[in-house]
């Protein structure tokens, strides 16, 4: 049996340091933690080519959607995003980042993916495509709806 654990480590980890990676951008920023999630979720939607509505921000996120509308009043005031007119359904709207937002994320998210993408350049493609893989497939996993029943932490 393959011993997951030093990855699992591994893993913890990684979530630790983006943590507090985050936490030092909220500061830099002067942001709310869920301001500068919906910024990210946007920005990585956007990427994807993916829409985004208040109400799948707010379930992104974990709010409510009356909760949801003041982060959107507050990022919107901010000149962070801008709310327009779904061009399929003229009742919904979209979110999407305005250029401000997208210079004052990157402007403090670029250093980052730098710094990330040389620590990635020590990889042949080989490795890259392994590692790249088992990032997907983590991601999906942790993704997905659990039970809800609480589970036993496994032995040490």
């Amino acid at each position: 049996m393959t011993d997951t654990r030093p990855v699992l480590h591994a893993v913890q980890e990684l979530s630790d340091a983006l943590d507090r990676m985050f936490a030092g951008m909220r500061e830099d920023m002067d942001m709310r933690p869920t301001d500068l999630s919906a910024l990210r979720m946007l920005a990585i939607r956007e990427r994807r080519a993916e829409e985004v509505t208040p109400q799948s921000l707010a379930r992104h996120i974990g709010i409510t959607t009356a909760s949801a509308t003041a982060l959107l009043d507050r990022l919107t005031q901010q000149g962070h995003v801008d709310r327009v007119v779904h061009p399929d359904d003229r009742r919904s709207r979209l979110v999407t980042l305005t250029p401000h937002a997208r210079e004052t994320f990157f402007a403090h998210f670029w250093p980052r993916i730098s710094i990330m993408n040389t620590v990635a350049e020590r990889y042949d493609d080989a490795e890259l495509a392994v590692i790249t893989d088992f990032m997907h497939q983590l991601a999906d996993a942790v993704a997905r709806p659990t039970d809800g029943e609480p589970h036993a932490a496994p032995a040490r």
